[in-house]
């Protein structure tokens, strides 16, 4: 799986940096607990029973007064309901989505966290010094709608598949990687967490991991592995992402980072000139294609 990466430096250095800096991100325990409760079991892909080994909610409570009043998780909140969540079906923006969209990355890059990965981006002359020239890059990688399945038109996005969540053709869960979306579905009923997915060297993750591997069901669809980042600011993982896709123009990108006492394989597909599906895996599963 991860044979061949060699851990990089430059960015494990550049990323505790931007964790460090995520003054937004939420503290397990002070501002939100989970229960992680009992090992999932191992399902293919397609294979929509399962065993549910908790019988509780993932989320105990998260601090909703703080998410609302942060500017960068509100203006986030805002974007979730603004998708069709099946693919092949054309999504259409609407003036007043493309308007919370714009919010959305004027929020985030007044933040330190962006600060400083558009300084290291200009830096490798990938991005321009200009914040105009930044944001409309941004905009462009992200919210771009592009042809994800079938001939409907546009049915897709990187913010969508990564943070939102998609099924296709009612048969498998893609993308949906983001812990608020997570709670606000789980809150919502639509969510059904099924357990956790263990690490190699950790038989079983703690309460205050801000990375997991989960396994749960959507809209009746199960999604066997799924990786998230806990508690992190919408701007951290935007920033994450973002940097791994500009890193290469290859269909996939994988780089190797520790932050904090993670060790994490960060995997970026590109659609094109835009991000087609982002996410961390926890170094623990030897079975990748559950992604």
């Amino acid at each position: 799986m991860a044979s061949g990466l060699v851990l990089n430096h430059e960015l494990s250095e550049l990323f505790n940096q931007l964790w460090d800096a995520d003054v937004n991100r939420f503290g397990p325990s002070r501002d939100y607990a989970i229960s992680l409760q009992g090992k999932a079991d191992f399902v293919p892909q397609g294979v929509h029973r399962t065993v549910d080994h908790a019988s509780q909610a993932l989320f105990l409570w998260v601090n909703e007064s703080r998410l609302q009043s942060t500017k960068t998780f509100a203006a986030f909140i805002s974007l979730l309901d603004n998708y069709e969540t099946s693919t092949g079906i054309a999504e259409v923006v609407t003036p007043e989505e493309e308007a919370e969209n714009n919010r959305f990355l004027d929020a985030v890059l007044e933040t330190e966290v962006m600060k400083l990965a558009h300084q290291y981006l200009v830096g490798k002359n990938w991005s321009k010094p200009s914040l105009v020239d930044f944001r409309a890059q941004l905009y462009g990688i992200w919210f771009q709608l592009y042809t994800r399945e079938g001939r409907q038109g546009p049915d897709s996005c990187g913010f969508e598949h990564v943070f939102v969540g998609e099924t296709r053709r009612g048969q498998d869960i893609l993308g949906f990687h983001n812990w608020v979306q997570f709670y606000l579905q789980e809150k919502q009923g639509n969510i059904d967490y099924k357990g956790y997915v263990a690490r190699r060297h950790k038989s079983r993750p703690d309460e205050d991991d801000q990375v997991l591997n989960l396994q749960f069901s959507w809209k009746g669809l199960v999604k066997p592995v799924g990786s998230t980042f806990l508690g992190v600011s919408p701007e951290f993982e935007f920033a994450l992402f973002t940097i791994v896709f500009l890193q290469s123009q290859e269909k996939v990108t994988r780089v190797l980072v520790c932050i904090e006492e993670y060790e994490l394989q960060l995997v970026v597909y590109r659609h094109g000139r835009h991000i087609g599906s982002a996410y961390p895996i926890l170094l623990s599963s030897d079975n990748e294609d559950l992604y």
